[in-house]
C-alpha cells in the first residue's frame, strides 16, 4: 500500500516525478498553433506536406476545440531526416 496520506504527500510526488522527467527530453520539435478551424486545417496540410511523417514522424501531438470554432494543435516532429 502506499504512503500517500495527504494531498499534500501525492503533490510533493508529483512534483519530484515532473522534475526528474523535466532532464529526460525528448528530441522532438514542437509548435503550437491556434487558428480558425479552416486555417488550422490547411495549416495541418501544410506541415505535413513541408514535414513528411516517413522522414520527420511528423504527427499531430494534441488538439481542442476553443470558443468560436477555433482549433488549438501542438504539431511534433524530429529535427531532421535520417
Amino acid at each position: 500500500m502506499s504512503n500517500i496520506r495527504r494531498p499534500a504527500d501525492l503533490a510533493q510526488r508529483m512534483a519530484r516525478r515532473l522534475k526528474a522527467r523535466e532532464g529526460q527530453r525528448d528530441s522532438f520539435r514542437r509548435e503550437t498553433f491556434r487558428l480558425p478551424r479552416d486555417q488550422a486545417r490547411a495549416k495541418a496540410r501544410a506541415f505535413f506536406d513541408r514535414y513528411p511523417k516517413a522522414a520527420y514522424m511528423t504527427e499531430v501531438e494534441s488538439w481542442r476545440v476553443l470558443p468560436d470554432d477555433e482549433i488549438e494543435f501542438t504539431m511534433r516532429r524530429l529535427p531532421s531526416a535520417d
